[in-house]
């Protein structure tokens, strides 16, 4: 890394299996040390998913130290081409269709960010107040959108909203999506699957990260996931970007309220 800005990364995470399903399929990595997080939500039925999500933030955990941001972002591409090749490979050798997991990821180095992702997990920037969906879903319901300008869920048509289009294992090439962000002090993202953006509203996500405690805003958010049903595996990463020659890090811009 350079002399340019560097901050403090903290973060905290959470995983429930929700209300409904047995199994909790969903995986997380949180290494705030290393600027590295992952939200990774797995799909194939007996055990499978459970298997692919766990690959999946295993291979990103393995990352060597990163000495530059596109180092970094070359790395993580590498791993998750190679563990999509080795869940093609499981895939076939238990004859299923599909051995695969959704990814989001987000990379620090400085002050400069990366997010690589597929499928609908997401990552959100909260920044002075206002909440931005950095990713775009890899789902039919988000392409008849983009093509239509209509939301689905609204019309005579209906689209499963959580039928996706890319995940890590669903074809022999991975399909992966980059945004570059240069992060700002104070700045606070969120990463998770979709039990949770499926279950609470940008609204209740921006209450929950106003207070600027990583912690506190990772477990209401997986606590309201749960009141609102739980249909799904929720999974939750909240970060936040320090300026470590500030005396005031955890103190909350009174603008912000």
């Amino acid at each position: 890394m350079n002399a340019e800005t560097r901050y403090r990364w903290t973060s905290a995470s959470g995983s429930h299996a929700g209300m409904v399903r047995q199994k909790n399929e969903d995986a997380c990595l949180d290494q705030p040390e290393r600027g590295l997080w992952a939200v990774a939500d797995g799909m194939g039925g007996h055990a499978c998913g459970e298997l692919a999500s766990g690959m999946v933030v295993d291979a990103l955990g393995d990352i060597a130290a990163p000495d530059s941001l596109p180092g970094f972002t070359a790395a993580a591409r590498a791993q998750l081409q190679s563990v999509n090749s080795e869940l093609r490979a499981e895939a076939a050798s238990r004859d299923v269709m599909v051995i695969g997991s959704t990814v989001v990821a987000l990379l620090a180095c400085g002050c400069h960010c990366a997010c690589l992702w597929a499928g609908d997990s997401r990552l959100y920037l909260y920044r002075a107040g206002r909440l931005r969906q950095l990713t775009r879903d890899h789902s039919q319901a988000e392409e008849y959108r983009a093509r239509s300008g209509f939301d689905p869920a609204a019309g005579s048509r209906r689209i499963a909203r959580n039928t996706i289009t890319r995940a890590v294992g669903a074809a022999d090439t991975l399909e992966l999506e980059e945004e570059a962000i240069d992060a700002c002090a104070g700045d606070m993202f969120l990463l998770c699957s979709d039990g949770l953006s499926n279950e609470v509203s940008e609204q209740e996500i921006c209450n929950a990260l106003l207070p600027g405690d990583c912690l506190y805003a990772s477990e209401t958010l997986i606590d309201l996931a749960l009141e609102h049903g739980g249909r799904d595996n929720i999974s939750v990463i909240v970060v936040r970007a320090e300026d470590p020659d500030s005396d005031e890090q955890t103190v909350l811009n009174p603008a912000l309220g």
